[in-house]
Protein backbone atom coordinates (compact mmCIF):
# COMPACT_ATOMS: atom_id res chain seq x y z
CA UNK A 1 0.00 0.00 0.00
CA UNK A 2 2.96 2.46 0.76
CA UNK A 3 6.64 2.43 0.71
CA UNK A 4 8.66 4.71 1.99
CA UNK A 5 12.75 4.41 0.60
CA UNK A 6 15.66 6.75 2.18
CA UNK A 7 13.43 10.27 2.34
CA UNK A 8 15.55 12.82 3.55
CA UNK A 9 14.19 16.48 3.59
CA UNK A 10 16.13 19.74 4.90
CA UNK A 11 14.78 22.82 5.43
CA UNK A 12 17.13 25.94 4.73
CA UNK A 13 17.41 29.19 6.75
CA UNK A 14 19.06 32.34 7.04
CA UNK A 15 21.38 31.15 9.62
CA UNK A 16 21.42 27.41 8.83
CA UNK A 17 20.15 24.20 7.44
CA UNK A 18 17.51 21.97 9.18
CA UNK A 19 17.00 18.09 8.60
CA UNK A 20 13.91 17.32 9.38
CA UNK A 21 14.21 13.83 8.38
CA UNK A 22 17.28 11.77 7.25
CA UNK A 23 16.82 8.56 5.03
CA UNK A 24 13.92 7.21 6.73
CA UNK A 25 12.16 3.80 5.19
CA UNK A 26 9.05 2.11 6.08
CA UNK A 27 5.92 0.58 4.82
CA UNK A 28 2.05 -0.38 5.79
CA UNK A 29 0.36 -2.84 4.73
CA UNK A 30 -3.56 -2.68 3.62
CA UNK A 31 -5.65 -1.65 6.67
CA UNK A 32 -2.88 -1.22 9.04
CA UNK A 33 -3.15 1.55 11.45
CA UNK A 34 0.41 3.20 11.94
CA UNK A 35 1.17 5.63 14.56
CA UNK A 36 4.26 7.79 14.63
CA UNK A 37 5.28 9.29 17.99
CA UNK A 38 8.30 11.41 19.14
CA UNK A 39 9.42 14.76 20.85
CA UNK A 40 8.23 18.48 18.99
CA UNK A 41 10.47 19.28 16.32
CA UNK A 42 11.18 15.55 15.44
CA UNK A 43 9.64 15.47 11.84
CA UNK A 44 6.45 13.79 12.47
CA UNK A 45 3.87 16.50 10.80
CA UNK A 46 6.76 17.54 7.65
CA UNK A 47 6.40 13.26 6.96
CA UNK A 48 2.70 13.72 7.00
CA UNK A 49 2.50 16.63 4.83
CA UNK A 50 5.17 15.21 2.47
CA UNK A 51 2.83 12.04 2.25
CA UNK A 52 -0.04 14.13 1.50
CA UNK A 53 2.51 15.95 -0.98
CA UNK A 54 1.84 19.32 0.22
CA UNK A 55 5.19 19.49 0.77
CA UNK A 56 8.35 19.12 -1.70
CA UNK A 57 11.65 16.49 -0.49
CA UNK A 58 14.91 15.90 -1.12
CA UNK A 59 16.05 12.91 -1.89
CA UNK A 60 14.36 9.09 -1.56
CA UNK A 61 11.05 8.28 -3.26
CA UNK A 62 7.96 6.69 -1.83
CA UNK A 63 5.36 4.46 -3.91
CA UNK A 64 2.09 4.74 -2.82
CA UNK A 65 -0.98 2.34 -4.38
CA UNK A 66 1.49 1.50 -7.28
CA UNK A 67 2.32 5.31 -7.95
CA UNK A 68 6.02 5.84 -7.39
CA UNK A 69 7.04 9.68 -6.26
CA UNK A 70 10.00 11.16 -6.61
CA UNK A 71 11.52 14.64 -5.74
CA UNK A 72 11.39 15.77 -9.23
CA UNK A 73 7.90 14.38 -10.07
CA UNK A 74 5.11 16.11 -12.19
CA UNK A 75 2.57 17.75 -11.53
CA UNK A 76 0.38 15.20 -13.15
CA UNK A 77 1.97 12.93 -10.47
CA UNK A 78 1.66 14.65 -7.48
CA UNK A 79 -2.36 15.41 -7.91
CA UNK A 80 -2.71 11.57 -8.29
CA UNK A 81 -0.81 11.19 -5.07
CA UNK A 82 -3.18 14.07 -3.98
CA UNK A 83 -6.40 11.68 -4.88
CA UNK A 84 -5.42 8.80 -3.33
CA UNK A 85 -4.53 10.95 0.03
CA UNK A 86 -6.45 12.88 2.88
CA UNK A 87 -5.08 14.53 5.88
CA UNK A 88 -6.65 15.92 9.24
CA UNK A 89 -4.25 18.53 10.35
CA UNK A 90 -4.10 19.87 14.01
CA UNK A 91 -5.87 22.39 14.85
CA UNK A 92 -7.90 22.80 11.40
CA UNK A 93 -11.34 23.23 12.10
CA UNK A 94 -12.14 24.81 8.43
CA UNK A 95 -16.38 24.28 7.83
CA UNK A 96 -18.61 25.77 5.81
CA UNK A 97 -21.64 27.58 8.17
CA UNK A 98 -24.35 25.14 6.91
CA UNK A 99 -25.31 21.96 8.16
CA UNK A 100 -23.36 18.93 8.83
CA UNK A 101 -24.63 17.08 6.09
CA UNK A 102 -23.99 19.52 3.32
CA UNK A 103 -20.09 20.25 4.66
CA UNK A 104 -19.89 16.45 3.36
CA UNK A 105 -22.30 16.80 0.29
CA UNK A 106 -19.68 18.98 -0.87
CA UNK A 107 -16.44 17.18 -0.21
CA UNK A 108 -18.95 14.51 -1.72
CA UNK A 109 -19.65 16.47 -5.12
CA UNK A 110 -16.07 18.22 -5.68
CA UNK A 111 -14.72 14.58 -6.70
CA UNK A 112 -16.72 14.99 -9.86
CA UNK A 113 -16.37 19.10 -9.89
CA UNK A 114 -12.68 19.52 -8.99
CA UNK A 115 -14.02 22.11 -6.18
CA UNK A 116 -16.48 22.33 -3.27
CA UNK A 117 -20.02 23.33 -4.28
CA UNK A 118 -23.64 22.27 -3.45
CA UNK A 119 -25.64 19.73 -6.00
CA UNK A 120 -28.49 21.20 -7.57
CA UNK A 121 -31.79 18.85 -7.24
CA UNK A 122 -31.76 18.43 -11.00
CA UNK A 123 -28.43 16.47 -10.56
CA UNK A 124 -29.20 12.94 -11.99
CA UNK A 125 -27.25 11.60 -9.09
CA UNK A 126 -28.71 14.25 -6.51
CA UNK A 127 -30.24 12.14 -4.36
CA UNK A 128 -26.89 9.21 -3.99
CA UNK A 129 -24.47 12.14 -2.93
CA UNK A 130 -26.66 12.83 0.12
CA UNK A 131 -27.06 9.29 0.64
CA UNK A 132 -23.34 8.79 0.65
CA UNK A 133 -22.82 11.85 2.50
CA UNK A 134 -24.72 10.45 5.10
CA UNK A 135 -23.19 7.33 5.04
CA UNK A 136 -20.00 8.76 6.12
CA UNK A 137 -21.66 10.35 8.89
CA UNK A 138 -22.92 7.38 10.06
CA UNK A 139 -19.51 5.99 9.86
CA UNK A 140 -17.91 8.87 12.37
CA UNK A 141 -21.65 8.84 14.57
CA UNK A 142 -23.14 12.00 13.68
CA UNK A 143 -26.08 10.73 12.07
CA UNK A 144 -28.53 12.51 14.71
CA UNK A 145 -26.07 15.56 13.90
CA UNK A 146 -26.45 15.76 10.01
CA UNK A 147 -28.99 18.88 9.88
CA UNK A 148 -27.44 20.65 13.12
CA UNK A 149 -24.83 23.46 11.82
CA UNK A 150 -21.39 22.61 11.53
CA UNK A 151 -20.06 25.86 12.67
CA UNK A 152 -21.47 25.52 16.52
CA UNK A 153 -21.37 21.72 16.84
CA UNK A 154 -18.99 20.46 19.65
CA UNK A 155 -15.04 20.17 19.31
CA UNK A 156 -15.10 17.04 19.51
CA UNK A 157 -18.09 16.70 16.81
CA UNK A 158 -16.28 19.06 14.87
CA UNK A 159 -13.09 16.86 14.22
CA UNK A 160 -15.17 13.47 13.36
CA UNK A 161 -17.42 16.01 11.10
CA UNK A 162 -13.76 16.98 9.32
CA UNK A 163 -12.88 12.88 9.22
CA UNK A 164 -16.12 12.11 7.47
CA UNK A 165 -15.31 15.01 4.91
CA UNK A 166 -12.24 13.85 4.27
CA UNK A 167 -13.95 10.17 4.02
CA UNK A 168 -15.77 11.59 1.27
CA UNK A 169 -12.56 12.21 -1.06
CA UNK A 170 -12.40 8.18 -1.12
CA UNK A 171 -9.19 8.53 -0.27
CA UNK A 172 -6.92 4.79 -0.16
CA UNK A 173 -4.96 6.27 2.81
CA UNK A 174 -6.06 8.50 5.88
CA UNK A 175 -3.22 11.07 7.10
CA UNK A 176 -4.30 12.24 10.87
CA UNK A 177 -1.63 14.88 12.62
CA UNK A 178 -2.80 15.22 16.10
CA UNK A 179 -6.22 14.11 16.07
CA UNK A 180 -8.20 16.04 19.06
CA UNK A 181 -5.28 16.88 20.74
CA UNK A 182 -6.63 19.92 22.61
CA UNK A 183 -9.56 17.86 23.54
CA UNK A 184 -10.89 16.56 27.22
CA UNK A 185 -10.87 13.09 27.31
CA UNK A 186 -14.39 12.36 26.43
CA UNK A 187 -14.01 14.40 23.69
CA UNK A 188 -10.81 12.14 22.51
CA UNK A 189 -12.43 8.88 23.31
CA UNK A 190 -14.94 10.07 20.78
CA UNK A 191 -13.02 11.22 18.33
CA UNK A 192 -10.77 7.59 18.61
CA UNK A 193 -13.46 5.74 18.51
CA UNK A 194 -14.70 6.93 14.88
CA UNK A 195 -11.18 6.56 13.91
CA UNK A 196 -11.45 2.68 14.80
CA UNK A 197 -15.15 2.48 13.47
CA UNK A 198 -13.63 3.70 10.28
CA UNK A 199 -10.46 1.44 10.23
CA UNK A 200 -12.79 -1.52 10.49
CA UNK A 201 -15.69 -0.86 8.33
CA UNK A 202 -13.51 0.27 5.86
CA UNK A 203 -10.53 -1.16 5.89
CA UNK A 204 -9.00 1.91 5.38
CA UNK A 205 -5.07 2.25 5.96
CA UNK A 206 -4.51 5.12 8.39
CA UNK A 207 -1.09 6.72 9.89
CA UNK A 208 -1.60 8.58 13.17
CA UNK A 209 0.84 11.52 14.47
CA UNK A 210 0.70 12.09 17.91
CA UNK A 211 2.38 13.16 20.95
CA UNK A 212 -0.06 11.19 23.38
CA UNK A 213 1.34 7.39 24.07
CA UNK A 214 -2.37 6.47 25.17
CA UNK A 215 -3.54 7.00 22.07
CA UNK A 216 -0.87 5.10 20.14
CA UNK A 217 -1.66 2.34 22.04
CA UNK A 218 -5.36 2.39 21.89
CA UNK A 219 -5.42 2.68 17.77
CA UNK A 220 -2.79 1.85 16.52
CA UNK A 221 -1.67 -1.77 15.32
CA UNK A 222 1.76 -0.96 14.62
CA UNK A 223 4.41 2.56 15.92
CA UNK A 224 7.55 3.88 14.83
CA UNK A 225 9.13 6.25 17.22
CA UNK A 226 10.99 9.33 15.15
CA UNK A 227 13.31 11.35 16.54
CA UNK A 228 15.69 14.25 15.18
CA UNK A 229 14.30 13.26 11.34
CA UNK A 230 15.67 9.53 12.31
CA UNK A 231 13.67 6.65 12.65
CA UNK A 232 14.87 4.90 16.64
CA UNK A 233 12.14 2.45 16.80
CA UNK A 234 9.55 0.22 14.29
CA UNK A 235 7.08 -2.63 16.23
CA UNK A 236 4.69 -3.34 18.97
CA UNK A 237 3.08 -0.03 20.32
CA UNK A 238 3.58 -0.97 24.16
CA UNK A 239 7.27 -1.79 23.38
CA UNK A 240 8.61 0.99 21.63
CA UNK A 241 6.13 3.57 23.97
CA UNK A 242 8.21 1.79 27.02
CA UNK A 243 11.50 2.66 25.20
CA UNK A 244 10.23 6.49 24.69
CA UNK A 245 8.97 7.27 27.87
CA UNK A 246 11.93 5.78 29.46
CA UNK A 247 13.47 9.22 28.41
CA UNK A 248 11.21 11.35 30.73
CA UNK A 249 13.11 13.40 33.26
CA UNK A 250 12.43 13.23 37.54
CA UNK A 251 9.56 14.88 38.84
CA UNK A 252 11.10 17.95 40.56
CA UNK A 253 8.97 18.33 44.04
CA UNK A 254 5.93 20.21 44.26
CA UNK A 255 6.70 23.01 47.74
CA UNK A 256 4.35 22.22 50.23
CA UNK A 257 0.66 23.74 50.32
CA UNK A 258 1.46 27.45 51.09
CA UNK A 259 -1.10 28.34 54.22
CA UNK A 260 -2.16 31.45 53.04
CA UNK A 261 -4.21 34.25 52.91
CA UNK A 262 -7.33 34.67 50.42
CA UNK A 263 -5.80 36.61 47.14
CA UNK A 264 -8.76 36.28 44.71
CA UNK A 265 -12.39 36.38 45.94
CA UNK A 266 -15.27 35.60 43.73
CA UNK A 267 -18.86 35.91 44.91
CA UNK A 268 -22.39 34.99 43.60
CA UNK A 269 -20.58 34.50 39.96
CA UNK A 270 -23.33 33.82 37.23
CA UNK A 271 -23.24 33.37 33.06
CA UNK A 272 -25.77 32.43 31.10
CA UNK A 273 -24.79 31.45 27.22
CA UNK A 274 -26.95 29.96 24.89
CA UNK A 275 -26.71 28.43 21.30
CA UNK A 276 -29.58 27.96 19.43
CA UNK A 277 -30.35 26.46 15.70
CA UNK A 278 -32.61 24.89 13.61
CA UNK A 279 -35.34 26.02 16.59
CA UNK A 280 -34.00 24.29 19.76
CA UNK A 281 -31.24 24.66 22.44
CA UNK A 282 -28.12 22.91 21.61
CA UNK A 283 -25.92 24.24 24.05
CA UNK A 284 -26.50 26.33 27.22
CA UNK A 285 -24.03 27.09 30.07
CA UNK A 286 -25.14 28.20 33.46
CA UNK A 287 -23.31 29.12 35.60
CA UNK A 288 -25.47 29.69 39.03
CA UNK A 289 -24.09 31.75 41.81
CA UNK A 290 -20.19 30.46 42.14
CA UNK A 291 -18.02 31.15 45.19
CA UNK A 292 -14.91 30.54 46.12
CA UNK A 293 -11.55 31.62 46.59
CA UNK A 294 -7.91 31.39 45.18
CA UNK A 295 -5.04 31.69 47.85
CA UNK A 296 -1.17 33.26 47.87
CA UNK A 297 1.16 31.05 46.41
CA UNK A 298 -1.39 28.17 45.56
CA UNK A 299 -1.54 26.22 42.20
CA UNK A 300 -4.74 25.73 41.44
CA UNK A 301 -5.73 23.68 37.86
CA UNK A 302 -9.78 23.44 36.99
CA UNK A 303 -10.00 20.47 34.70
CA UNK A 304 -13.91 19.39 33.09
CA UNK A 305 -14.96 18.18 29.90
CA UNK A 306 -14.61 20.67 26.93
CA UNK A 307 -17.68 23.30 27.12
CA UNK A 308 -17.81 22.92 31.03
CA UNK A 309 -16.99 27.03 31.42
CA UNK A 310 -13.57 26.47 32.51
CA UNK A 311 -12.10 29.07 29.67
CA UNK A 312 -15.32 31.70 30.31
CA UNK A 313 -14.67 31.60 33.91
CA UNK A 314 -10.68 32.36 33.41
CA UNK A 315 -11.65 35.14 31.41
CA UNK A 316 -14.13 36.65 33.85
CA UNK A 317 -11.40 36.26 36.39
CA UNK A 318 -8.89 38.19 34.38
CA UNK A 319 -11.40 40.82 34.12
CA UNK A 320 -11.75 40.49 30.03
CA UNK A 321 -15.45 38.90 30.06
CA UNK A 322 -18.42 39.87 32.13
CA UNK A 323 -20.60 38.14 34.31
CA UNK A 324 -24.34 38.37 34.45
CA UNK A 325 -23.57 39.14 38.35
CA UNK A 326 -21.31 38.63 40.69
CA UNK A 327 -17.67 40.05 41.78
CA UNK A 328 -13.85 38.69 41.16
CA UNK A 329 -11.70 40.77 43.68
CA UNK A 330 -8.24 40.31 43.89
CA UNK A 331 -6.18 41.59 46.99
CA UNK A 332 -3.90 44.57 46.04
CA UNK A 333 -1.85 46.69 49.22
CA UNK A 334 -4.63 45.32 51.76
CA UNK A 335 -7.35 46.27 49.56
CA UNK A 336 -10.04 44.16 47.48
CA UNK A 337 -10.05 45.65 44.06
CA UNK A 338 -12.62 44.31 41.95
CA UNK A 339 -11.42 43.26 38.09
CA UNK A 340 -15.34 43.89 36.99
CA UNK A 341 -15.62 47.19 37.49
CA UNK A 342 -13.58 50.22 36.55
CA UNK A 343 -11.26 51.72 39.25
CA UNK A 344 -7.94 53.53 39.47
CA UNK A 345 -6.49 50.01 40.96
CA UNK A 346 -7.51 48.30 38.46
CA UNK A 347 -4.49 48.57 35.99
CA UNK A 348 -2.29 48.09 38.98
CA UNK A 349 -3.97 44.57 39.71
CA UNK A 350 -3.91 43.97 36.20
CA UNK A 351 -0.04 44.55 36.03
CA UNK A 352 0.50 41.86 38.49
CA UNK A 353 -0.62 39.02 35.95
CA UNK A 354 0.38 37.16 33.53
CA UNK A 355 -1.74 35.53 31.02
CA UNK A 356 -1.24 32.29 28.39
CA UNK A 357 -3.31 31.06 25.83
CA UNK A 358 -4.00 27.87 24.20
CA UNK A 359 -3.24 29.80 21.27
CA UNK A 360 0.03 30.50 23.05
CA UNK A 361 2.53 32.37 19.80
CA UNK A 362 5.80 33.85 19.68
CA UNK A 363 6.54 36.64 16.97
CA UNK A 364 8.11 34.91 14.57
CA UNK A 365 10.29 37.76 13.50
CA UNK A 366 11.63 38.78 16.94
CA UNK A 367 14.05 37.50 19.06
CA UNK A 368 12.79 36.29 22.68
CA UNK A 369 14.88 39.15 24.19
CA UNK A 370 12.85 42.00 21.89
CA UNK A 371 9.95 39.96 23.34
CA UNK A 372 10.77 40.32 27.11
CA UNK A 373 11.73 44.00 26.09
CA UNK A 374 7.67 44.07 25.02
CA UNK A 375 6.16 42.47 28.08
CA UNK A 376 8.53 44.27 30.18
CA UNK A 377 7.12 47.98 28.71
CA UNK A 378 3.65 46.23 29.41
CA UNK A 379 4.36 44.64 32.85
CA UNK A 380 7.35 45.71 34.47
CA UNK A 381 7.61 48.87 37.30
CA UNK A 382 6.33 51.93 36.59
CA UNK A 383 4.78 51.45 33.25
CA UNK A 384 1.60 52.45 34.64
CA UNK A 385 2.58 56.00 35.87
CA UNK A 386 4.18 56.34 32.70
CA UNK A 387 1.76 55.37 30.43
CA UNK A 388 -1.01 57.73 32.23
CA UNK A 389 1.19 60.66 31.84
CA UNK A 390 1.45 60.00 28.08
CA UNK A 391 -2.41 59.57 28.16
CA UNK A 392 -2.81 62.48 30.07
CA UNK A 393 -0.88 64.31 26.84
CA UNK A 394 -2.81 62.82 24.58
CA UNK A 395 -6.35 63.26 26.16
CA UNK A 396 -6.53 60.16 26.81
CA UNK A 397 -9.30 59.66 29.82
CA UNK A 398 -8.20 57.09 32.40
CA UNK A 399 -11.17 54.74 31.89
CA UNK A 400 -10.01 54.65 28.43
CA UNK A 401 -6.78 53.72 29.13
CA UNK A 402 -7.78 51.15 31.51
CA UNK A 403 -9.96 49.59 28.89
CA UNK A 404 -6.84 49.83 26.39
CA UNK A 405 -4.56 48.10 28.94
CA UNK A 406 -7.24 45.22 28.98
CA UNK A 407 -6.60 44.66 25.29
CA UNK A 408 -3.05 43.19 26.66
CA UNK A 409 -4.05 40.22 28.48
CA UNK A 410 -6.59 39.13 25.16
CA UNK A 411 -6.01 36.68 23.29
CA UNK A 412 -4.70 37.61 19.77
CA UNK A 413 -8.38 36.94 17.94
CA UNK A 414 -10.21 38.79 20.93
CA UNK A 415 -7.39 42.11 20.87
CA UNK A 416 -8.33 42.46 17.05
CA UNK A 417 -11.73 42.65 17.63
CA UNK A 418 -11.61 44.95 20.51
CA UNK A 419 -9.42 47.11 18.79
CA UNK A 420 -11.19 47.06 15.52
CA UNK A 421 -14.32 48.17 17.90
CA UNK A 422 -12.55 51.23 19.17
CA UNK A 423 -11.44 52.22 16.49
CA UNK A 424 -7.18 51.51 16.90
CA UNK A 425 -4.28 50.22 16.21
CA UNK A 426 -1.32 47.90 18.26
CA UNK A 427 0.48 51.30 17.42
CA UNK A 428 -1.08 53.14 20.82
CA UNK A 429 1.22 50.51 22.64
CA UNK A 430 4.34 52.39 21.28
CA UNK A 431 4.01 55.45 22.82
CA UNK A 432 1.80 53.97 25.97
CA UNK A 433 4.25 51.20 26.93
CA UNK A 434 7.04 51.62 24.93
CA UNK A 435 9.65 49.09 25.48
CA UNK A 436 12.28 48.42 28.14
CA UNK A 437 16.04 49.03 26.54
CA UNK A 438 17.70 45.06 26.01
CA UNK A 439 20.03 45.81 28.15
CA UNK A 440 17.41 46.35 30.77
CA UNK A 441 15.71 42.99 29.33
CA UNK A 442 18.34 41.26 29.89
CA UNK A 443 19.20 42.00 33.56
CA UNK A 444 16.08 40.29 34.24
CA UNK A 445 15.89 37.86 31.69
CA UNK A 446 18.27 36.34 33.59
CA UNK A 447 17.87 34.85 36.71
CA UNK A 448 14.84 33.64 35.15
CA UNK A 449 16.25 31.68 32.32
CA UNK A 450 18.63 30.03 35.00
CA UNK A 451 15.70 29.15 36.91
CA UNK A 452 14.16 27.74 33.70
CA UNK A 453 16.90 25.87 32.65
CA UNK A 454 17.68 27.55 29.72
CA UNK A 455 20.88 28.67 27.61
CA UNK A 456 21.23 32.32 27.87
CA UNK A 457 22.07 32.45 23.85
CA UNK A 458 18.07 31.22 23.33
CA UNK A 459 17.48 35.24 24.02
CA UNK A 460 19.26 36.43 20.89
CA UNK A 461 17.21 33.43 18.72
CA UNK A 462 14.14 33.85 16.83
CA UNK A 463 11.14 31.04 17.95
CA UNK A 464 11.47 28.61 14.51
CA UNK A 465 15.51 28.72 16.04
CA UNK A 466 13.88 26.64 19.37
CA UNK A 467 13.13 23.12 20.08
CA UNK A 468 9.59 22.38 21.17
CA UNK A 469 10.68 22.44 24.89
CA UNK A 470 12.72 25.40 24.23
CA UNK A 471 9.57 27.70 22.88
CA UNK A 472 7.22 26.71 25.72
CA UNK A 473 9.77 27.78 28.77
CA UNK A 474 11.02 30.25 26.36
CA UNK A 475 7.23 31.93 26.83
CA UNK A 476 7.28 31.24 30.04
CA UNK A 477 10.10 32.93 30.61
CA UNK A 478 8.59 36.10 28.83
CA UNK A 479 5.92 36.16 31.42
CA UNK A 480 8.06 35.92 34.42
CA UNK A 481 10.89 38.82 33.14
CA UNK A 482 8.38 41.03 35.03
CA UNK A 483 7.86 39.08 37.99
CA UNK A 484 3.72 38.73 37.55
CA UNK A 485 2.60 37.80 41.11
CA UNK A 486 -0.22 35.74 39.34
CA UNK A 487 -0.31 33.21 36.10
CA UNK A 488 -2.70 32.63 34.24
CA UNK A 489 -2.20 28.90 32.24
CA UNK A 490 -5.16 28.23 29.71
CA UNK A 491 -4.00 24.96 28.60
CA UNK A 492 -1.21 26.45 26.54
CA UNK A 493 0.46 23.00 26.83
CA UNK A 494 -2.11 20.27 25.62
CA UNK A 495 0.26 19.46 21.98
CA UNK A 496 3.17 18.94 23.35
CA UNK A 497 4.45 15.36 23.79
CA UNK A 498 4.88 13.96 27.80
CA UNK A 499 8.75 14.20 28.10
CA UNK A 500 9.08 18.16 26.98
CA UNK A 501 5.59 18.21 29.12
CA UNK A 502 7.92 16.61 31.99
CA UNK A 503 10.11 19.59 31.33
CA UNK A 504 7.44 22.11 31.50
CA UNK A 505 6.02 20.72 34.54
CA UNK A 506 9.33 21.32 36.72
CA UNK A 507 9.39 25.27 35.16
CA UNK A 508 6.28 25.74 36.48
CA UNK A 509 6.98 24.10 40.14
CA UNK A 510 10.09 26.10 40.45
CA UNK A 511 8.50 29.30 39.72
CA UNK A 512 6.29 28.47 42.38
CA UNK A 513 8.45 27.61 44.95
CA UNK A 514 11.50 30.45 44.21
CA UNK A 515 8.70 33.36 43.61
CA UNK A 516 5.91 32.47 45.30
CA UNK A 517 3.19 32.50 42.38
CA UNK A 518 0.11 32.12 42.62
CA UNK A 519 -1.26 29.83 39.58
CA UNK A 520 -4.30 29.26 38.11
CA UNK A 521 -4.27 26.79 34.86
CA UNK A 522 -6.61 24.68 33.09
CA UNK A 523 -5.45 21.57 31.36
CA UNK A 524 -6.75 18.28 29.73
CA UNK A 525 -3.70 16.17 31.02
CA UNK A 526 -5.24 15.43 34.54
CA UNK A 527 -1.84 13.85 35.24
CA UNK A 528 -0.05 16.83 34.43
CA UNK A 529 -2.73 18.17 37.02
CA UNK A 530 -1.92 15.54 39.62
CA UNK A 531 1.95 16.70 39.32
CA UNK A 532 1.77 20.19 39.35
CA UNK A 533 -1.60 21.26 41.41
CA UNK A 534 -1.69 22.01 45.23
CA UNK A 535 -5.34 22.09 44.54
CA UNK A 536 -7.99 21.10 41.89
CA UNK A 537 -11.19 22.16 41.07
CA UNK A 538 -13.72 20.33 38.48
CA UNK A 539 -16.41 21.83 36.29
CA UNK A 540 -19.09 20.65 34.75
CA UNK A 541 -21.54 22.47 32.69
CA UNK A 542 -20.61 25.38 34.82
CA UNK A 543 -21.01 24.00 38.68
CA UNK A 544 -18.15 23.63 40.52
CA UNK A 545 -18.87 19.89 41.01
CA UNK A 546 -15.56 18.76 42.97
CA UNK A 547 -13.02 21.18 44.38
CA UNK A 548 -9.96 19.69 47.12
CA UNK A 549 -7.14 16.99 46.28
CA UNK A 550 -5.87 16.47 42.86
CA UNK A 551 -5.25 13.03 43.09
CA UNK A 552 -9.08 12.64 44.24
CA UNK A 553 -10.59 15.26 42.09
CA UNK A 554 -8.85 14.29 39.05
CA UNK A 555 -9.83 10.22 39.87
CA UNK A 556 -13.61 11.56 39.96
CA UNK A 557 -13.36 13.06 36.18
CA UNK A 558 -11.68 10.35 35.08
CA UNK A 559 -14.43 7.95 36.23
CA UNK A 560 -16.87 9.97 34.70
CA UNK A 561 -15.21 10.37 31.05
CA UNK A 562 -15.75 6.79 30.07
CA UNK A 563 -12.59 6.92 28.23
CA UNK A 564 -10.86 3.73 27.57
CA UNK A 565 -8.13 5.00 25.92
CA UNK A 566 -6.72 6.51 29.31
CA UNK A 567 -5.98 2.71 30.48
CA UNK A 568 -2.45 2.71 29.17
CA UNK A 569 -1.23 5.91 31.16
CA UNK A 570 -3.08 4.76 34.00
CA UNK A 571 -1.42 1.34 33.99
CA UNK A 572 1.67 3.43 33.66
CA UNK A 573 1.38 5.57 36.55
CA UNK A 574 0.11 2.76 38.90
CA UNK A 575 3.77 0.96 38.22
CA UNK A 576 5.34 4.19 39.15
CA UNK A 577 3.37 4.58 42.26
Amino acid sequence: MLQVENLSKTYRLKDRDIEALKNISFSTKPGEVLGIVGKSGGGKSTLMKILRGMESFDSGRIIMDGITILPDSSDDVVRKQMAITAIHLQRDFALWTESALKNVVRRVYSRKMGYEVLPTPEDSDYDEMYNEAMYYLRMVGLENKAHHLATILSGGEKQRLLIARQLAKKPKILLLDEPATMACPATKQEVLDAVKNVNREMNLTIIVVSHLPEIHEYLADRLIWLESGEIVADGRPAEVLDRFMAGIAESEPLKPRPDSRPLIKVRGLCKRNYVVGTGEVLKALKMENLNFEIFEGEITSFIGNSGGGKTTLLKILQGIKMPDEGSVCYRYADKWVDMLAYSPERMDVRRTMGIMYQEFALYSGETILDQIAYQLGVKGNDVIEYARSVAEEMGISDKVLDVIYTLTDMSEEDAKAAFEALGLTRDIFNDLFPRFPATEAQKFAKPVFKLMSLDPEVMWKLPDQLSGGERVRASLAILLAARPKILILDEPFGDIDPLTLREVSNAIKKINAKYNTTIILVSHHVGFVKEVSHRAILIEKGAMVADGDPDTVCNAFLASCHAPYLRYMEEACAVQG
